[in-house]
């Protein structure tokens, strides 16, 4: 488990070893705000579709969708999260726990959704999925669907190693940062969730 330079915030890492490993179990804020960051292909949407409710995840992809009827149409970004960011706020309005899929490497990108959660006085989470890279691109370029190409991807990955090597995510208002190395953690996450007023546990 590593440590966070910040008082107040916690960044959990399984350690890699043994072939098996048991479920990991990460409690979140109820109502909180869980940022996914990885690089596509990483496992994001598989993940969030297996432990969230569907209708508590916004996706970049949907919403490009939703715009241009093409989630890789990339000059849709913009109005994409533009309606990402304004259903994200409608939601923290309600009380709702909602889960933010998109790669998410950069601070920039990081940063709109945390400053609306600190506004709303709910705790943000980042759950970065930090996978090989020869995995990642293995994976993406299996993926169902839309395959981003190669380049992109080893961008994303870089973008994402900058973030972690000079500790910009423990900077950045983050509640608790949760990273996960290996398709073991990912595939034995486990979610529990705990009542705002009584997190941390």
């Amino acid at each position: 488990m590593g440590g966070s330079a910040n008082a107040g915030r916690r960044v959990t890492q399984a350690s890699p070893g043994a072939a098996w490993q048991p479920a990991l179990i990460i409690r979140l804020p109820d109502p909180g705000v869980v940022v996914l960051v990885g690089a596509a292909g990483a496992g994001k949407t598989t993940l969030a579709g297996r432990v969230f409710r569907p209708e508590e995840v916004l996706s970049s992809d949907t919403y490009r969708e939703l715009v241009a009827g093409d989630p890789a149409d990339q000059s849709a970004t913009r109005t994409a999260f533009s309606i990402l960011h304004r259903d994200l706020g409608r939601r923290l309005s309600s009380g709702l726990t909602t889960v933010v899929d998109a790669t998410n490497v950069t601070a920039y990108a990081r940063r709109s959704i945390v400053r609306r959660a600190a506004a709303a006085g709910v705790p943000a989470i980042a759950l970065v999925l930090d996978l090989p890279e020869a995995l990642v691109l293995a994976r993406n370029a299996t993926r169902p669907g839309r395959v981003v190409p190669d380049a992109a991807v080893r961008s994303q990955l870089r973008d994402l190693a900058r973030s972690l090597g000079r500790g910009a995510l423990e900077t950045e208002g983050f509640a608790a940062i949760h990273r996960l190395t290996s398709p073991d953690e990912l595939d034995g996450l486990t979610i529990q969730r705990e009542a705002v007023r009584s997190w941390p546990p």
